[in-house]
């Protein structure tokens, strides 16, 4: 397996010059293109909001290795963006009075954690049995990634779930942590995360084609993957919900969801900004590998924080924030600025197409301040 500071370096070999210009002169499908040109992607989709109204909605090159064209409604994998979505989703639970973000998981599970055991559906919650930190985790702590696990305990030398820090004093990734609030949701509170996701998110926006977990229809048209190497991974058809990742979409589906965020719904305006507000400074040179040593202060990323289930940065056009999906054969993006309630959404069937993140970023963005070396490594942060 290839991580993704690897697959940049591969992509980095290939001539990619980003003009910060491309997009005034050519427009996004130009850009678009040339970005995949480049980087020899082999399928792109891209959505614009702006005022948070869906003003672009476009699909380049194959959705799979026989050539079939990629949509823009053409399910793909959304990967980690799926975070971003779960946390909106929680947000909303905030608002009713179903959790509370402070509130430790040993108050709302009925019994302790490390006594559901080792679980195959969730988690190794056992492996906690002899660590009462546990205690500590909140729903906070897991949407600022600073509970202290690994990204998954299956990572881990000897796949034992252990945390490395005190919760709520560092930002390290974890997919491990998200699943962990996913359980406390699904037993703490009786509520079962997809059909909530399905009705608070997806029947809201009228996402017809997104889901927390397969659907046949899907096959219809669907997106295989390209890895780095440029070997074709077949869609997985991902049987179980699964907060860290499992959501299935289309670029037409998160570009309503982009916009409906923008505008405000579904949450509170008080729900919203605490969601995108900056929570917990990083402190690491990159967000991968996790668990990476914390830099002396000087040496930190500038204005870039954790927020609830995004990323927060401060740019030359003022506060914005992100949430990036990734696994072998598929990279995408969802930016937003505040000033014009202006987003962009990437979606990727490709994991090449990464390396064109930052010039599409600059020609329907502008300059962000979007902190790419921490995201992606220095290669893709050069203009």
């Amino acid at each position: 397996m290839i991580d993704r500071r690897t697959a940049m370096a591969m992509l980095a070999a290939s001539p990619f010059v980003p003009s910060a210009a491309a997009g005034a002169t050519f427009g996004i499908e130009a850009v678009a293109r040339m970005a995949m040109a480049r980087s020899g992607a082999r399928g792109l989709a891209v959505a614009t909001v702006a005022d948070g109204q869906v003003t672009g909605v476009h699909a380049f090159g194959a959705r799979n290795e026989a050539g079939d064209p990629l949509t823009t409604d053409t399910v793909m994998y959304g990967a980690s963006v799926t975070k971003a979505v779960f946390a909106y989703t929680v947000m909303q639970m905030v608002d009713e009075g179903k959790l509370a973000l402070d509130r430790s998981i040993a108050d709302i599970l009925p019994k302790p954690l490390p006594e559901y055991g080792n679980l195959d559906a969730y988690g190794n919650w056992g492996d906690l049995a002899d660590d009462e930190r546990w205690r500590r985790i909140t729903p906070r702590i897991i949407l600022t990634h600073s509970t202290g696990f690994a990204n998954f305990a299956y990572l881990e030398p000897d796949e034992k779930l252990r945390m490395h820090f005190d919760p709520g004093t560092r930002y390290a990734y974890s997919g491990e942590g998200i699943i962990l609030l996913q359980f406390v949701i699904e037993q703490g509170l009786g509520l079962e995360l997809g059909a909530e996701m399905q009705r608070r998110v997806f029947d809201r926006f009228g996402m017809a084609n997104t889901s927390m977990k397969w659907r046949p229809d899907f096959a219809r048209n669907l997106a295989d993957g390209w890895t780095a190497e440029g070997k074709v991974e077949p869609h997985d058809e991902r049987s179980r919900v699964r907060a860290a990742g499992s959501m299935d979409t289309t670029i037409a589906d998160m570009a309503k969801f982009a916009a409906g965020f923008a505008r405000g719904e579904g949450i509170s305006a008080k729900a919203r900004a605490e969601m995108i507000r900056p929570q917990l400074p990083i402190t690491t040179r990159s967000q991968f590998p996790t668990l990476a040593p914390e830099l002396p202060p000087a040496e930190r990323p500038k204005g870039v924080s954790a927020g609830l289930g995004v990323v927060t940065f401060q740019g030359p056009q003022g506060p914005g924030f992100f949430k990036t999906g990734h696994n072998e054969s598929t990279g995408n993006l969802w930016a937003t600025l505040d000033r014009g309630r202006r987003s962009l959404v990437i979606l990727a069937n490709d994991v090449r197409a990464e390396r064109g993140f930052p010039e599409i970023t600059r020609a329907v963005l502008g300059e962000t301040g979007l902190p790419w070396a921490w995201e992606y490594g220095e290669a893709a942060a050069k203009p």
